[in-house]
């Protein structure tokens, strides 16, 4: 059964919210695990897989350095330069927060990088909401694959024309501030050409519109996805009450 693009997106939102209320880390290494390889069975893992490390890696790094060398509570130190302090309890804080943000990240990636934009606009337009509204917020979720895929286009033309690209981040960095200008000039270009394609399709009217395009959902999806809202809702009122039942 094929999912509705709201199911989707309430099956990521309240899994974020859920693995982020919760903190615990053996849920957040099975959801990233799980996040993974669903993205390897979706065959999204090799854009979505690199975008995460963009995003991740100086996270997790300054995650370890604040709180790995200045945690005020830690007692049990490995290492110590001046007030800077290594302590296991600040190592074990940071890794627990980064494999909560790394689970709720690669959670709504993996959303961002499968989901179908004309699908998720059809579905919210079927349910009311504004067009034009939709169509920015379908856009916005699937923001990093478009750039992924634009800035991998350019890559690739530039190779061509005889660019050297050394392998690794350092050498992928240096590479990129030749393709930051020709990417942001083709997101521009490609902005204008999509409000243009969008007021001839009737996107500016004021009347009603309509969709030749219409997203089958289910009884069961509906209903999974409000399990899904309440879910993540009593998760963040359980981590809400959780500090008071224990003073």
């Amino acid at each position: 059964m094929r999912l509705h693009p709201l199911t989707s997106l309430a099956a990521a939102g309240s899994t974020a919210v859920m693995t982020t209320a919760a903190a615990s880390w053996p849920l957040s290494l099975t959801v990233i695990a799980a996040a993974v390889g669903l993205s390897v069975a979706g065959g999204a893992a090799r854009r979505m897989l690199p975008v995460a490390a963009v995003i991740l890696v100086p996270l997790a790094l300054s995650l370890l350095f604040l709180h790995g060398l200045f945690f005020p509570e830690g007692t049990t130190v490995l290492a110590q330069w001046g007030p800077a302090r290594v302590t296991a309890q600040g190592l074990q804080f940071a890794l627990e927060r980064t494999a909560q943000l790394s689970a709720a990240v690669l959670v709504l990636l993996l959303c961002s990088f499968t989901i179908s934009v004309p699908d998720l606009v059809a579905a919210l337009s079927d349910r009311g909401v504004n067009a034009r509204f939709a169509f920015v917020l379908a856009s916005t979720l699937t923001l990093l694959p478009a750039i992924s895929s634009r800035l991998g286009r350019i890559r690739q033309a530039q190779e061509a024309r005889g660019l050297v690209i050394r392998p690794g981040i350092p050498g992928r960095a240096a590479a990129f501030r030749w393709q930051a200008v020709p990417l942001v000039l083709s997101l521009v270009e490609e902005a204008g050409t999509r409000a243009a394609a969008l007021q001839a399709r009737g996107f500016g009217s004021a009347g009603p519109i309509t969709s030749y395009r219409q997203v089958q959902d289910s009884p069961v999806q509906r209903w999974v996805r409000l399990v899904l809202l309440l879910a993540a809702l009593a998760a963040i009122a359980a981590r809400l009450w959780q500090p008071t039942a224990g003073t």
